[in-house]
């Protein structure tokens, strides 16, 4: 399953909009379901309005109907890629600290960690139930 999500974050990754940046992002999330759910950043000339490759997937897991990430995957290029603070938040609201967040460069798989290491004493949805 690792290598099918590694190849499907690649080849979103190759469909990136980045035009500013030049930084192409590939990501791809299991949801509950076991779906896989590909996305990849899209840059915008107002920066504020582009979207993450996390963020673009979490959008197409949730329009499918999931709503569990259970592993993640994240392809760019150079040095070690990792989500950005606000899509560990994006991430932490679908997933638990336990999400496996497995790093990956062009070529292959460099490092897995977890969510809660990314994002240590998170804040999620568990903090809002009723009690």
């Amino acid at each position: 399953m690792l290598g099918r999500m590694i190849r499907l974050a690649k080849a979103a990754r190759a469909k990136a909009y980045a035009p500013y940046s030049g930084y192409k992002v590939g990501c791809c999330l299991r949801g509950e379901s076991g779906r896989l759910f590909a996305g990849c950043n899209v840059e915008n000339a107002a920066y504020p309005q582009g979207q993450c490759a996390e963020a673009s997937a979490i959008g197409a897991l949730v329009a499918a109907g999931d709503r569990r990430i259970l592993e993640c995957v994240v392809v760019g290029a150079g040095a070690l890629i990792t989500p950005c603070g606000g899509c560990r938040q994006r991430l932490r609201e679908f997933a638990t600290p336990g999400l496996p967040v497995h790093l990956c460069g062009p070529r292959a798989l460099r490092r897995t960690v977890t969510l809660g290491e990314l994002l240590p004493m998170s804040f999620g949805p568990d903090h809002l139930k009723k009690r």
